[in-house]
């Protein structure tokens, strides 16, 4: 866990409003640090909050150097590049940040301690995010289908959608409440924020349920569980969600969707979103391999606004409420209260 004391510069080159940046936004809205600068020499001279939907103040500056005078310790990459590689225009500014006493935090795939941890001084560090902790398990066995708490997982019509952002701003109205909530991460922007988790790309396919199964195993003891959802079924280059079902055994599922969207944005080709009605009976259908695992009911509708003014987005939520019969809600505009109450309400 990333100590709460040091103050971070978020790395986002050419990339603050984009998908790419969704480790920025992540880390802005729900990390436990300060930051005090983002690095991004195209959005140089604005603030966070006039490319984002984040009510911050935190500058946007062109430099390492600049950031370094505002205080920075930390340096976090904040931007996911295709593939998770290490781009090479990026090798010179981690250099200078590690001369300068930066330590690193890396969600990308390529680890850089393998690269630069020959170059750290004492007191340095860099946390390989996506490097997964603790032996390999045995392959999952449905084991946590015999729990009797809530498990709930995101899923959604595409990656990049709002699961994490539903399943934390859902975590925390529970909380809030009073329910004794857990969430588990699942990828690298969650395991930031929380400190734990699974970084489940980084994990063999043959182990990914069952690092799952052990993760939500680990937490029993809590009463309601929320797990990180990855990927989406509809995604032709996406494995995740299926080994998040098997390995969490979910008995819900709160679905993740952006307003307006008819195809998949995170696909060069065309994937089209068929009804959202379609896309619940099918996850519906897969979660519980057609009636041989734990049924799993799509209890709630996470909608993603950020494009609607906030007149459309009342409507179109109103919308799909009275079309799905399901509660629908954008949980970062509106509160996640309809979508908590949802997960409270439905019995096993």
């Amino acid at each position: 866990m990333l100590d709460p004391d040091l103050l971070i510069a978020i790395y986002a080159p050419q990339s603050m409003g984009t998908l790419n940046a969704k480790m920025a936004e992540g880390v802005l809205r729900y990390g436990r640090n300060r930051a005090v600068a983002v690095i991004d020499p195209a959005a140089a001279g604005q603030r966070v909050r006039d490319l984002c939907p984040i009510d911050s103040d935190v500058p946007i500056v062109a430099t390492l150097n600049e950031a370094v005078a505002l205080g920075a310790r930390v340096l976090v990459l904040g931007t996911a590049p295709s593939g998770g590689r290490l781009p090479q225009d990026w090798i010179a500014t981690l250099s200078s940040a590690l001369a300068a006493g930066l330590s690193i935090v890396n969600g990308l795939h390529d680890r850089l301690n393998d690269r630069f941890g020959a170059a750290l001084k004492p007191g340095q560090f860099i946390w390989d995010v996506r490097v997964p902790q603790g032996e390999k398990p045995s392959i999952a066995m449905g084991r946590a289908a015999a729990m009797t708490n809530t498990r709930v997982l995101m899923v959604g019509t595409d990656m990049a959608i709002g699961k994490m952002t539903a399943a934390l701003e859902v975590h925390h109205w529970l909380v809030q409440a009073g329910h004794d909530a857990a969430f588990l991460a699942t990828g690298q922007t969650g395991i930031v924020i929380s400190g734990a988790g699974i970084p489940l790309d980084a994990v063999p396919v043959d182990y990914a349920a069952a690092m799952v199964e052990r993760m939500v195993l680990e937490a029993a003891a809590h009463d309601i569980v929320l797990i990180e959802g990855q990927g989406s079924l509809l995604h032709p280059g996406s494995t995740a969600t299926l080994p998040l079902m098997r390995g969490s055994c979910a008995n819900r599922l709160v679905l993740c969707h952006r307003a307006g969207m008819d195809r998949l944005d995170t696909s060069d080709s065309v994937v089209l979103v068929p009804p959202l009605d379609e896309v619940i009976a099918l996850n519906e259908m897969v979660a519980c391999a057609a009636g041989a695992l734990t049924p799993a009911k799509v209890v709630a509708l996470s909608l993603n606004t950020r494009d609607l003014d906030e007149r459309a987005a009342r409507r179109e939520i109103d919308r799909l409420s009275d079309w799905l019969g399901l509660p629908v809600g954008d949980p970062v505009r509106f509160g996640a209260g309809p979508i908590a109450q949802a997960v409270l309400a439905v019995e096993t």
